[in-house]
């Protein structure tokens, strides 16, 4: 690997989280400016900005012909999201989870969940599948614009209110999401280069790749965008683009992947019988954490984090074939995650419990 592919992927990744930045500050103004409820911009307009990179990178990969490095992207990229950028966020700060999000989004984000596996059984995503995810996202997301328009008239006011200092000026807003496409359509191109020569010279596999690196590096903006809402009290609006981004990347990035590619998306069995059931079961394990009392604790970030580096510490065993996966696998299957799912079961039932009394 030269050191001109090593500056490139570099630059290629700075281009992106740039690029998506200019991209979610001009489409949040644009969209404060037509009356939509922050809430709404923050699960739509800036989770589909922040899932942008994706969406470049994917769509980059299905043209060069890298399936395997755009299948990878979107699963690894929600798994990031859940365990990595929850998990560290909720450990800065807890974090708030507004009960819309707990009653409307987390059931529409564990049924898109469930789409790529289901699609997957018979060896690919195929152009009708694709088809089909492209337009599950418009319709979901005309659909939550639609009920944003039913909110009560003090949250109306309240984000008109908010029109004057965020909305700016429509034209630089404007230039800002042309600008901002246009460096994530180059910072793609630079960093699918990189990554696929990082994994020539590693000898790892372009899903490996698009599981830990690409998935990573593609969701710097949701960090960024997450953390600092956390750090800024604005703790909702964390929770809400990791969920908005996890059900962009599947129901758009993976729908339009499989949509460019001439044979669609192909899905190996390794994918079949354990990156998409990680995935799954990282997007079910919100279910109890999220209605637990509407809020992330620190030790339930905690976990999260954990998790994700034990999975990422799982992948690179198992690429290199390392003596330690046997031993690793064997305490990650018969004690962290039993242990995890009895506690999980424990916060959920608990919740259960307080919502009737409550009710």
């Amino acid at each position: 690997m030269s050191a001109v592919q090593i500056v490139l992927f570099i630059v290629g990744l700075g281009l992106l989280v740039l690029g998506a930045e200019l991209l979610v500050k001009g489409a949040s103004r644009l969209a404060v400016a037509l009356g939509l409820s922050p809430l709404v911009v923050g699960l739509t307009v800036v989770a589909y900005g922040t899932s942008s990179p994706e969406m470049a990178v994917s769509g980059m990969a299905v043209r060069n012909g890298q399936t395997d490095l755009a299948l990878g992207n979107v699963v690894g990229s929600n798994i990031f999201n859940v365990l990595f950028i929850l998990g560290l966020s909720a450990l800065i700060t807890p974090l708030l989870v507004a009960r819309q999000v707990v009653r409307r989004e987390v059931p529409i984000m564990v049924a898109v969940a469930v789409a790529p596996l289901l699609m997957g059984l018979d060896g690919s995503v195929s152009h009708l599948d694709g088809a089909l995810l492209l337009g599950a996202a418009i319709f979901y997301s005309a659909w939550t614009v639609r009920e944003s328009r039913k909110e009560s008239a003090a949250e109306r006011q309240q984000a008109d209110g908010e029109q004057p200092r965020r909305g700016g000026a429509m034209a630089l807003n404007v230039l800002l999401v042309l600008v901002g496409l246009g460096m994530l359509m180059l910072g793609s191109r630079w960093l699918v280069g990189g990554a696929m020569a990082m994994a020539r010279a590693l000898g790892i596999s372009e899903l490996v790749i698009g599981l830990t690196i690409v998935a990573g590096g593609t969701s710097l903006p949701e960090v960024a965008t997450s953390i600092l809402a956390a750090l800024r009290g604005e703790r909702d609006i964390a929770v809400g683009n990791v969920v908005g981004s996890n059900i962009f990347n599947i129901l758009a990035v993976l729908g339009l992947s499989a949509t460019l590619s001439s044979t669609g998306v192909p899905v190996s069995p390794a994918v079949l019988s354990f990156d998409l059931p990680v995935m799954l079961a990282v997007t079910f394990a919100c279910v109890p954490v999220f209605m637990s009392g509407h809020v992330i604790s620190r030790w339930e970030g905690a976990v999260f984090l954990g998790y994700y580096v034990a999975f990422t510490a799982y992948l690179v065993l198992s690429a290199q074939q390392h003596d330690a996966l046997h031993g690793f696998t064997r305490v990650m299957l018969w004690f962290a995650l039993p242990l995890t799912t009895l506690t999980l079961l424990i916060v959920l039932v608990r919740a259960l419990r307080a919502q009737r009394s409550a009710g």
